[in-house]
């Protein structure tokens, strides 16, 4: 165990600086006022965000609820509809305690959300790795999908950060919010080491559930806000290239 311990705290630690990576470049343009970069980003944002749903998370919740021996569709459709169900709840609460409407809450819980079990994939990967030295593909897997989940991580932390300064936070309160999304991946790996045995079975639910509140922000909060008054579409234009650019990672890291 403390082999595996050790493997998944510098995986998830490359995860970690991944996504801060791609959170300071909201440095390169937090100045520019530009309307139609901030629609742009915004729409780019919402399609990273989509594409991470689907391939990062709805289809390996189906593809691992299928290998349970059950029905594969039903952890995928119960654990989206709970996570859209809790952001909702989420967020008013936390309006309600702050009498704040522009808070964030909800794009920021997601983020959060989507990442815990991106950690609990990688150190699940490097705890087998530990539990089987003597085949060494397992550890070459769990490097693969570190490395993968790493290079997606850079353009999701530009997601998290960028969209929250271009509605008017704080640059220094918005990279916070940056990495309390990226700390939660180190802590999900080493915790799910711990429990491995444990959680395993759960990750579909897990899964869905964070693919459930990313979808709902992207919905709720992004379109909406990519696409005001946006006569050029260029917050259209911005999603679909978000959108490209994740399948692609996605795709061609799996």
């Amino acid at each position: 165990m403390v082999q595996g311990l050790v493997w998944a705290t510098l995986g998830t630690g490359f995860l970690f600086l991944m996504t801060m990576m791609g959170a300071f470049t909201v440095f390169l343009f937090h100045e520019k006022n530009d309307r139609a970069l901030k629609k742009l980003t915004m729409g780019f944002a919402a399609g990273i965000m989509m594409a991470a749903s689907v391939w990062s998370l709805i289809l390996p919740a189906i593809e691992q609820a299928g290998h349970g021996g059950g029905i594969s569709w039903i952890p995928p459709a119960v654990g989206i509809s709970l996570g859209a169900v809790f952001i909702v709840y989420a967020d008013r609460r936390v309006k309600w305690y702050t009498g704040n409407d522009e808070t964030h809450s909800s794009m920021v819980l997601a983020v959060v959300l989507h990442n815990i079990p991106e950690g609990m994939a990688v150190g699940l990967a490097f705890s087998l790795a530990a539990e089987s030295l003597d085949a060494p593909e397992h550890f070459a897997a769990a490097l693969a999908l570190t490395f993968g989940i790493g290079l997606q991580n850079f353009p999701e932390g530009v997601a998290v950060v960028l969209p929250l300064v271009q509605k008017g936070m704080n640059i220094k309160k918005a990279l916070g919010y940056g990495l309390l999304s990226a700390v939660v991946e180190p802590i999900a790996g080493m915790m799910v080491v711990l429990i491995s045995g444990w959680v395993r079975p759960l990750m579909p639910w897990c899964l869905s559930f964070a693919a459930g509140a990313m979808l709902y922000v992207v919905v709720d909060e992004l379109i909406p806000e990519a696409n005001k008054d946006d006569e050029n579409h260029k917050g259209t234009m911005g999603a679909i290239i978000g959108f490209v650019v994740m399948m692609i990672l996605d795709v061609a890291l799996a």
